[in-house]
């Protein structure tokens, strides 16, 4: 069981944990086993509440697939339970940020004197530059 939060938790069956051999340099612990953990949560399928489906595949996240699969790969640690876990981790913090509602935009426009100091500096930069063009 994966808690979210207080009242939003994901059942271990919801979750395919796959183990499978590490990239890279690593020598015969590399070759031999297979440590690094590949994470899939299929969020269309999940128990998760309607909002965080609805807020997790509006993410532009390379981890969502167009399907709406999260897939993490772990590899960072030597042992296939750290690599769960750090997999596990990064599932919760990823479902935990789709909880957090965004605020709204308040749309602002520029005071009158901000654009009076914009315009100004460009007159003055406009002199600047005069000065330097050759008389004829």
């Amino acid at each position: 069981m994966l808690f979210i939060s207080s009242h939003v938790t994901i059942p271990d069956s919801e979750i395919d944990i796959h183990a499978v051999r590490s990239q890279g340099a690593g020598g015969q612990n590399v070759n031999k086993v297979s440590t690094a953990i590949h994470l899939r949560f299929d969020i269309h399928t999940s128990s998760l509440p309607q909002v965080y489906k609805d807020t997790l595949l509006k993410l532009r996240d390379h981890r969502i697939s167009a399907d709406g699969v999260v897939t993490i790969k772990a590899q960072q640690y030597r042992t296939q339970e750290r690599n769960r876990e750090d997999a596990l981790d990064r599932l919760r913090m990823l479902i935990q940020r789709a909880g957090i509602p965004r605020k709204k935009r308040k749309a602002t426009a520029p005071t009158r004197s901000s654009q009076d100091q914009r315009i100004e500096r460009k007159k003055r930069q406009g002199r600047l530059k005069a000065l330097r063009r050759t008389l004829e």
